[in-house]
C-alpha cells in the first residue's frame, strides 16, 4: 500500500529524506506543469520548479495536514508564480524607466510568443487571476471548489472568473479575426 502524501509531507517536514524524495518523485511533473501554465514559458517554469524543489524542505514546515497535500502544494506553486511575476514586472519597470501597463503587456506578449498554440498564447494575455483560475480548472482538471480553496476565493468567484475567461478569449479571437 502506498503511503499517503500527507503522511510523507509530515515525515519530510521532520527531516525524513526518503519521504521528501518520494514526494518529489510523485509531484515533480505536477509542479512543472502548473508552473508552465502559470508563467507561460518552459524556461521560466523549469527555473521556478527547481527553486521550489530547493525551498520545499523548509516550506514543508508550514504544512499542517489540514488540507490535502496536493491542495497545499498547488497553493505553494501559485504563490511562487505570483512572486516571480511581480519580480519580473519590477525588473522590467526599472530597466525601462517608465514601467507601466505597457511593459507588463509586452512581457506577457513575449511569453505568449514562446508558447505553443493559440490557446496558450491567449491565456498569456489574461489577467493573472483569470490565468491562475483557468490553469487550475482546465489545466489541472480541478472542480471550482478545489480551485477556490487553492486561490483563496469562493467557488462562485471561480465560476465568475471562468465566465470572464470565456469573454476574454472571445474578444481575443475576434481581434485576431478568428471569430
Amino acid at each position: 500500500m502506498e503511503t499517503p502524501d500527507e503522511a510523507l509531507a509530515l515525515a519530510a517536514a521532520g527531516g525524513d529524506r526518503e519521504a521528501f524524495a518520494a514526494l518529489l518523485s510523485r509531484h515533480y511533473d505536477r509542479i512543472l506543469r502548473l508552473a508552465w501554465r502559470l508563467l507561460g514559458s518552459p524556461a521560466e517554469a523549469e527555473d521556478l520548479t527547481q527553486d521550489l524543489c530547493i525551498a520545499l524542505p523548509a516550506k514543508l514546515g508550514g504544512f499542517r495536514g489540514q488540507a490535502r497535500f496536493t491542495t497545499w502544494l498547488h497553493r505553494v506553486v501559485v504563490n511562487a508564480a505570483h512572486d516571480r511575476r511581480r519580480r519580473a514586472a519590477t525588473r522590467a519597470k526599472a530597466a525601462d524607466g517608465w514601467g507601466d501597463w505597457e511593459v507588463a503587456r509586452r512581457a506577457a506578449d513575449d511569453a505568449a510568443a514562446e508558447a505553443a498554440g493559440w490557446l496558450h498564447r491567449a491565456m498569456g494575455a489574461l489577467p493573472d487571476d483569470l490565468r491562475d483560475t483557468v490553469a487550475l480548472v482546465l489545466g489541472e482538471e480541478m472542480t471550482h471548489r478545489e480551485a477556490g480553496e487553492i486561490l483563496g476565493v469562493s467557488e462562485g468567484t471561480v465560476s465568475w472568473r471562468m465566465s470572464e475567461v470565456k469573454k476574454h478569449l472571445r474578444t481575443i479571437a475576434a481581434a485576431e479575426g478568428m471569430a
